[in-house]
């Protein structure tokens, strides 16, 4: 939060600052019978917040014939001074003040997310000049130089491999939570990691070309092409203006009584319109943040309600994000257990930093293998490590490391190494002793409700898609295991962008679900987009207009269920308001309400809006989040 008031301007801090006296000035008038100079305080409320709104209204009315919700509450909010009720009055501007505060606010998060993925650039650049390497700014950087990156730094432009051979961080861009094996001849986006070894790459793509500065570009784009929901309000405001004025004249020259028009005026004063969707809404986000769910604005909660396609990322959203051993094979020929051949291969492990080396660790120590430190430890950018463990050599890598110890792979375990890469998984070749000792697979594995989830939004009529960084044979294991029937595989941000572009272009509304910084082009482009923060990125959850705290898909569904209900309740609302206010003004007709009596009926209105919306806390309470669904495998 105090990030948001450092980026406020001058003007918006007073704008908080204004509407806070004038909620003040209205508590006051509400509560006490203080009157100084018999001026009663609501008046401190119309002053200060109700004269911008009136200005503001009429200007557009007058200069660009422009009617908002504003035109509305500025003659609703001169009725009841004419009547005397300012309390009513002061009531309408404040409310629609902080309406305003909350809309600007949720302007202002979302591009927190902006700025951050701009600290991502890398600003400095270890280039060869004159015959040496030198430091320059990235921005110096021309196509064709040459630059030098050691492990650990991050690419700063986008390039081919020219010297080196190493794995490549890729989620930046890609999603994968897997580095990418890359050597002479193969391409690497700026943003990306050097995991491993020292590389030297010809710069293609520099400045406002290279891969992190259009995706920079794609999510202020998406930002300015994203159009704001209407209010209620707005999408009324020219009719319900019209009948308000039509109707006070009418009734003023029929019964040529001008107390019974300004009746009228008054009790058509939209209170309780106006609080129809922000009553919902804040009952429906208090409820989701009781259950782990950050909604950031009541536009998301609408737009959620009423998508027809939702697309999921892959990593860290269907799938844990974090590779996972699943199967050892062990060579026949072999005379060794498997809780030996586990031992040495993860105690040859013991100081790799690569995912895969970290997952084979993790695996021997979550099933109770005590390891040993090895001797002579060497990792071979791209390939594998080779270490001494006790009395045995063991090498663990891929086939290229293998091969080039003149070790042989017998076709049995070549045909399963094979078949393991073939369904999407990653398999690494071990060999122990001069001989190819077995295999060890390796996969992302789904979460536990993935599949679940995605029947239960089948069953609801949505379409769904899978959009992963990831090579075609993991995107069709992953789709398959989950149910999934449309995906697409090896996709860049920009290929999210385009996709959900396209689904939006067909009239689907679409939801983008996702995690990493990849996902953030695509989460500002969609309709509405939901991030996942436990394992997700700063950016992904800044760029998102939904954000799962604990990083539990399962309250997806909860979520998306509680939207519809959020929806069901405005209408009803509104249903309310609309049926008090025409029922007023056929009372006000007859004489059977004055001003201030239908300013009492105004405000009962407005009560029960209040109420009905704050049956929406309590919704579901006492249900699992699963909502008590039976998950079945759905036609489609």
């Amino acid at each position: 939060m105090n990030n948001i008031i450092g980026w406020l301007k001058e003007e918006d801090r007073l704008t908080i600052v204004y509407t806070a006296i004038s909620a003040l000035f209205l508590i006051l008038s509400f509560t006490t019978q203080y009157e100084p100079f018999g001026i009663n305080l609501a008046w401190g409320a119309i002053l200060i917040s109700g004269t911008p709104i009136v200005y503001g209204s009429f200007k557009r009315l007058i200069f660009y014939k422009d009617i908002k919700a504003g035109l509305l509450v500025s003659i609703a909010l001169i009725a009841c001074i004419l009547v005397g009720e300012y309390f009513a009055a002061g009531e309408v501007v404040v409310i629609m003040m902080i309406g305003e505060l909350l809309e600007d606010y949720t302007v202002r998060r979302s591009k927190m997310g902006l700025k951050n993925l701009i600290a991502l650039q890398p600003t400095k650049a270890r280039v060869l000049r004159n015959g040496a390497y030198e430091m320059i700014e990235s921005q110096e950087v021309r196509v064709g130089d040459k630059i030098r990156i050691i492990a650990g730094e991050a690419i700063p432009v986008d390039g081919m491999i020219i010297e080196g051979i190493t794995s490549i961080d890729q989620s930046v861009m890609t999603g994968e939570s897997i580095p990418v094996e890359k050597s002479n001849g193969d391409d690497v986006f700026s943003a990306t990691v050097n995991t491993y070894g020292t590389i030297v790459i010809e710069a293609k793509k520099v400045g406002e070309d290279s891969s992190i500065a259009k995706m920079i570009h794609m999510i202020k784009e998406a930002e300015t092409k994203k159009a704001p929901i209407l209010s209620v309000m707005d999408r009324w405001a020219s009719y319900l203006v019209v009948i308000a004025l039509v109707l006070s004249v009418l009734i003023g020259l029929i019964t040529q009584d001008i107390l019974r028009a300004i009746t009228v005026l008054v009790v058509f004063c939209p209170c309780a319109l106006v609080l129809a969707t922000p009553t919902a809404i804040a009952a429906g986000i208090g409820n989701a943040t009781k259950h782990g769910i950050i909604v950031k604005s009541g536009e998301a909660l609408e737009r959620l309600g009423k998508v027809a396609r939702v697309v999921f990322d892959k990593t860290g959203t269907l799938t844990i994000g974090e590779p996972e051993v699943n199967n050892i094979m062990i060579n026949q020929s072999v005379q060794q257990s498997e809780e030996e051949f586990l031992r040495l291969v993860s105690s040859a492990q013991l100081y790799s930093e690569h995912p895969l080396g970290v997952a084979i660790r993790k695996f021997a120590t979550a099933n109770n293998h005590q390891l040993v430190e090895p001797k002579d430890f060497q990792v071979i950018p791209g390939k594998g490590v080779i270490a001494q463990v006790e009395s045995h050599e063991v090498v663990v890598g891929n086939p290229a490391l293998i091969a080039s110890y003149g070790f042989v792979i017998d076709k049995a375990l070549k045909k399963k190494f094979d078949n393991e890469n073939e369904k999407g998984n990653t398999a690494v070749l071990v060999a122990i002793d001069k001989k190819v000792a077995g295999i060890i697979t390796l996969s992302d594995q789904l979460r536990p409700d993935s599949g679940r989830i995605v029947n239960e939004i089948y069953k609801w009529g949505a379409k769904i898609s899978l959009l992963t960084g990831d090579n075609e044979k993991v995107a069709l294991k992953i789709a398959n295991e989950v149910g999934i029937n449309e995906y697409i595989a090896s996709a860049l941000p920009e290929d999210k962008v385009k996709t959900v572009e396209s689904y939006e272009a067909s009239g689907q509304k679409t939801c983008m679900v996702g995690d990493g910084i990849n996902d953030a082009p695509a989460l500002k482009t969609a309709f509405v987009s939901i991030a996942m923060a436990g394992i997700g990125s700063d950016i992904a959850t800044e760029s998102a207009d939904i954000v799962l705290v604990k990083d539990d898909l399962i309250k997806l569904p909860y979520i998306m269920k509680l939207s519809r209900d959020v929806i069901k309740k405005i209408n009803q609302n509104i249903i309310i308001s609309m049926v008090l206010n025409f029922g007023a003004i056929g009372l006000a007709g007859f004489g059977l309400l004055n001003p201030v009596t239908g300013a009492l009926v105004h405000n009962v209105g407005s009560v029960l809006v209040v109420i009905n919306a704050a049956f929406l806390l309590n919704k579901n309470k006492g249900r699992s989040l699963e909502l008590g669904y039976q998950f079945k495998r759905v036609a489609r």
